[in-house]
């Protein structure tokens, strides 16, 4: 059983069709931080990022076993968005918080931040795979808000979770997420 991969990339796609499926809006919380993520840095706080990724928000999504792609625009600047399926922290419905905290081993986080660094300790450059994907379903709410830019409750609410993922190291604090089994 040590030689399975992560069932990480698999839940995330499956809570992303979830909530699109039940007319919601899914935000994805981002440890930006990690090699290989593509996020505009501008809009990065604390090391994190909440991004949203409903099909109306996005062009060209795919939520793939190698991570999220998309392009977007923020602040009317376009951008190709990719985030490996390790740098997401959480994924949740906007609306009532419905969704999932992801938590990482070490050992996962050394393996991956060694994948992607070459002897000389410089982070590799490696072109972007095409992603093995579904993409998700053309649902759309009329409640979207596009990437990047959130009201200032929407804010408090992308702060809950940004507090419930860093207190997720151990601490017996009250998630502010929906987590459903």
């Amino acid at each position: 059983m040590d030689n399975m991969t992560s069932n990480q990339p698999y839940l995330l796609r499956a809570f992303c069709d979830w909530i699109v499926d039940n007319g919601l809006t899914p935000y994805i919380v981002v440890d930006a931080d990690l090699p290989g993520v593509e996020v505009p840095r501008q809009f990065v706080k604390d090391g994190q990022i909440v991004l949203n990724i409903s099909p109306s928000a996005c062009v060209n999504l795919n939520v793939g076993l190698e991570g999220v792609a998309f392009q977007a625009r923020f602040s009317g600047q376009p951008m190709q968005v990719f985030v490996p399926s390790i740098a997401v922290s959480a994924v949740y419905a906007r609306e009532n918080g419905a969704g999932t905290v992801f938590t990482r081993t070490p050992e996962e986080l050394a393996e991956y931040e060694k994948s992607t660094h070459t002897d000389a300790g410089l982070p590799s450059v490696q072109p972007v795979k095409k992603l093995e994907s579904v993409k998700l379903s053309e649902k759309v709410t009329t409640k979207t808000v596009q990437a990047g830019k959130l009201t200032l409750a929407e804010e408090s609410k992308a702060s809950d979770v940004k507090k419930s993922v860093k207190e997720s190291d151990g601490k017996s604090k009250k998630p502010s997420l929906k987590v459903i089994k």
